[in-house]
Order: C-alpha cells, then sequence, then structure tokens
C-alpha cells in the first residue's frame, strides 16, 4: 500500500492540508480561508476554534478526496504562521481569548517601555530579535493583564500557551502533548537562542509564569500520535517549522551561505549562517532554522512589508490594471521606469531601514510618464528592497552570495525575476515546485520516519526550473541602482522632518 505525508499548512488567512509522495508530487489539496477580526484599530484577531476546525477539515477533505484514509498517511508535518499565539484551558481546551495574530499592534506601548529601559541590547543577545508587537510574548502577557481572571488561573497552573503549532497539535493529541518546536519558540521573545531553553529572565520581564510554556522539540523527529478522533489510526506527527524556516528548508538551502526569498504580500528572506548564531549589525533577526539530529543550524532574516501588496494597490487603489497578473504586460511595455521611483512604504520601512514613520512615495515623474512606467517602478521596488536585505546579509556574514532561490505568487513575473537578477548581480534560480513551506514541513515530517533516507535523497527532488543571469553590461544598472538609494534618502529626510 503506497504511504503519502500529509502536510498542514495554517497560514494567516487560510488552512491548507497537502497530499505529499515520495517524489515530491502534491496529490491531493484542499484550502479553506477563516475569518479575520479587527476589534479595534492595529489590532488582528483569529478565532482558535475555527482555525482548529478549519484545519482538521481540510485534513480530512485532502485525504479522501484522493480516495485515502488514515492508514495511506506515513506522518504529518505542519507549518504555521509563527508569532500568533493562543492561551487556553489545560483541561477543557477553551481559549481564554482570541489568538492575537503577528500583525497585531497592541502591545507596541509595552515595547517602547521595554526600550526606554534600556532592554534591547540584552533581547537582541539572547534572542537575536528586535523588540517589537510583532513577536509572540508580549502578546501573551497582554492576555494575563486584560482577561478577567486569567493571570491568577496562569499562575495556578490551569492556562497554557502555544503558538499555532502547539496549539493543532494539542488538539490534534486530545490534549496528550504540549510542545513546539525551536524555530516556533526562537519567535516569542522568551527563549534563549545560544542555550536552546527558555529563559528566565526574560520570562520575568513579561511576567509569564513558566508553568505555561510548552515543550520545545527539534524540528524533526516523532513528537507522539494523533489520537483516533482525528483520524481512525494514529498517526505520527514528525516535523514543525515556522513557515519561513520551512521554505528555508523547502528550498534545501541547506548549507552554510544559502539564501531564499518568499515573494508574497511582503517579501521573506532568510539566510542558512550555519551552526552559530551571528547578531546582526545591520538591524536584521537572527533565528533558528531548524534542528535536526541534535544539531542546530541558523538564519539571518530580513522582511520587507510592501512587495506583491504594491500590485494590489495598482489594482484595487489606482485601477491601472484589472487583475494582479496584467501587472507584467504593462510594466514590460517600457524598456526602463524612465527615472520614476516608487518607494511603497506603506506599512513603514523594514529591514534594513525600520523606519515606522516613512509613507509610500513615487520620486521622478514628469509630463512623459504614464501609468506602464508607474507599474514598472512598483515592480522594480520589489526587486530593489530584496537587494537592500541581501546587502546587509553579506554585510553580517562575511559571506557573498552566489545565488538567490525564489518561491511565492510574484515569482511568475519573469520580468520581476530578470531585474532581481540584474540588480544583485547574482543568478537567481526558480524552483519547479514553489510550494516551498509545504514541501519543507512535508521533508521533516518524511526525514523522522524514514520515508526519505537524508537530505541527500530529498536534493534530488529539489529541481530548477529557471535560472535568470544578471546583465553582464552594469553602467546602467548601476545608476538606477544609485537612483534608489536616492529615493530612500529623500523619503527618509520627508518622514523625519
Amino acid at each position: 500500500m503506497e504511504k503519502y505525508i500529509l502536510a498542514l499548512d495554517q497560514g494567516t488567512t487560510s488552512c491548507r492540508a497537502l497530499i505529499i509522495d515520495k517524489k515530491g508530487t502534491i496529490v491531493s489539496s484542499a484550502q479553506k480561508e477563516f475569518k479575520q477580526y479587527f476589534p479595534k484599530p492595529g489590532w488582528v484577531e483569529h478565532d482558535p476554534i475555527e482555525i482548529w476546525s478549519t484545519q482538521a477539515g481540510m485534513a480530512a477533505e485532502a485525504t479522501t478526496r484522493k480516495g485515502l484514509n488514515g492508514t495511506n498517511i506515513a506522518s504529518i508535518g505542519i507549518t504555521n504562521q509563527r508569532e500568533t499565539v493562543v492561551v487556553w484551558d489545560k483541561k477543557t481546551g477553551i481559549p481564554v481569548y482570541n489568538a492575537i495574530v503577528w500583525q497585531d499592534k497592541r502591545t507596541s506601548e509595552f515595547c517602547n517601555q521595554l526600550k526606554k529601559q534600556g532592554k534591547e541590547q540584552l533581547i537582541r543577545e539572547k534572542t537575536g530579535l528586535v523588540i517589537d508587537s510583532y513577536f509572540s510574548g508580549t502578546k501573551v502577557k497582554w492576555i494575563l493583564d486584560n482577561v478577567e481572571g486569567a493571570r491568577k488561573r496562569a499562575e495556578d497552573g490551569e492556562l497554557i500557551l502555544g503558538t499555532i503549532d502547539s496549539w493543532l497539535i494539542w488538539n490534534m493529541t486530545k490534549g496528550a502533548l504540549h510542545i513546539t518546536d525551536v524555530t516556533n519558540a526562537s519567535r516569542t521573545l522568551l527563549y534563549n537562542i545560544n542555550s536552546l531553553e527558555w529563559d528566565n529572565e526574560l520570562l520575568e520581564l513579561m511576567t509569564i509564569p513558566k508553568s505555561m510554556l510548552p515543550t520545545v522539540k527539534q524540528s524533526s523527529e516523532v513528537y507522539g500520535h494523533t489520537s483516533p478522533n482525528f483520524f481512525a489510526v494514529k498517526i505520527p506527527i514528525s516535523g514543525i517549522a515556522g513557515d519561513q524556516q520551512a521554505a528555508l528548508f523547502g528550498q534545501m538551502c541547506t548549507k552554510k551561505g544559502m539564501v531564499k526569498n518568499t515573494y508574497g504580500t511582503g517579501c521573506f528572506m532568510l539566510m542558512n549562517i550555519g551552526k552559530k548564531p551571528i547578531v546582526s549589525k545591520n538591524n536584521l533577526l537572527t533565528t533558528v532554522a531548524w534542528q535536526i539530529n541534535n544539531e542546530t543550524h541558523y538564519a539571518l532574516e530580513g522582511s520587507v512589508f510592501i512587495a506583491g501588496a504594491v500590485v494590489q494597490w495598482l489594482r484595487d487603489s489606482l485601477k491601472i490594471i484589472k487583475k494582479s497578473s496584467d501587472i507584467e504586460d504593462l510594466a514590460s511595455s517600457v524598456d526602463s521606469s524612465e527615472g520614476v521611483y516608487f518607494v511603497p512604504a506603506f506599512a513603514g520601512l523594514g529591514a534594513p531601514h525600520w523606519n515606522q514613520n516613512a509613507q509610500g512615495t513615487i520620486f521622478g515623474l514628469t509630463r512623459g510618464s504614464t501609468d506602464a512606467h508607474i507599474a514598472r517602478a512598483a515592480v522594480e521596488s520589489i526587486a530593489y528592497q530584496t537587494m537592500d536585505i541581501l546587502k546587509a546579509m553579506e554585510a553580517d556574514s562575511s559571506i557573498s552570495i552566489k545565488e538567490l532561490r525564489v518561491d511565492g505568487g510574484a515569482t511568475v513575473n519573469n520580468m520581476l525575476m530578470q531585474f532581481q537578477s540584474d540588480v544583485l548581480n547574482t543568478e537567481t534560480v526558480r524552483p519547479k515546485i514553489i510550494e516551498t513551506t509545504v514541501m519543507g514541513a512535508a521533508y521533516l515530517a518524511g526525514l523522522a520516519v524514514g520515508y526519505w533516507k537524508n537530505t541527500e535523497e530529498i536534493q534530488e527532488i529539489w529541481q530548477a526550473d529557471t535560472h535568470f543571469k544578471p546583465n553582464t553590461e552594469r553602467k546602467k544598472i548601476e545608476q538606477e541602482i544609485k537612483g534608489w538609494y536616492k529615493a530612500i534618502k529623500a523619503l527618509e529626510y520627508w518622514s523625519n522632518n
């Protein structure tokens, strides 16, 4: 009987389940969106019970759609939105409050207090992170401080916490397993990435009882089995990784210096920096990439807040395209942006600038500028922002990058991929399977149960589809890059004065 890996992809807006075979082919999938809650400006919440029921439903649907059942599943791997967090009753499994989502800004004021107390250096050295409302620790503190009776119940040992991977596994095993993996733990502001354990000083800073925390496991090992309520048979759960680390593994960036960039609404770039964490001097994050066979790999990470979202803005707000896929034809209808630069800082500027006051700005417009020039400048802005992060990674790691592996929706745009290669002066490689996040979760799960023997066997599955090589004529490209830096400088002056 043929066996498969079931990979669960619990994202910010939808739950997906995919069935993957030995060749890395997706043989079945199911996906469903769930509700987003915005109770106040800057607040974002999810209903944890809806997430669980949607994810369980998609697992059943993907399996039955292929005419399979639990006996066909060799193991389950999970990848998840990373910093979203839930607090629940460890006996009843009932959440005390909605899940607070990674995008939520309600703890910004507390983060500013920590900065005023001079805690930035301490937190960066222990966690590899910056103090920001993005991470999960401050969200847990908010729940304990603001939900009636929650702090006392937590101190009495009645409540537990977890990122979405923990929440799903707790439900899949009927409360038998309260665990997370190193990649998710490293995004909480509570985990010491040097000693690889929960940090008492950080827990004290956030006033979170240690009894609430899940046990931290490797990214690939057999953690336990599903309860018979989930599938009629017990299935091993054996892979967990936060979505961006899963994509790094799915792209087989297993050697030091290998880099992947995921082009979605924003961009997430991760670089494998090997077995020792590097504290960034260029405003990047240091995070755990994965832990397999008791070997821990680390990564540098940088985020572009607005990537594909700039195309949605041209479609929905300016209405210069009807659908997102029209952008390539419009942008390619001119040879260059003719000196037009678009800095899409709609949500501030991310790494390495970290300017939260910045706003979206277009420079260099003339009477001759058309919708095509603006469209081209918008597409080019995605590549320029990626370049800024890559240069910061090279500076931090002292490694010059030979190739960039790319995935995500916007990589279908050949013009963007070619321009990306040009501005980086580095080869850009698009793989055959661009579902790298879910493949990463599947590979981690399969390795733990011997479905794939080793990473070498998986490396043979990973195949490049297109190689974009940089233009050797550098003069014009160097001029265009100078123009981008000038636009960033001008925007910083505007936003700080």
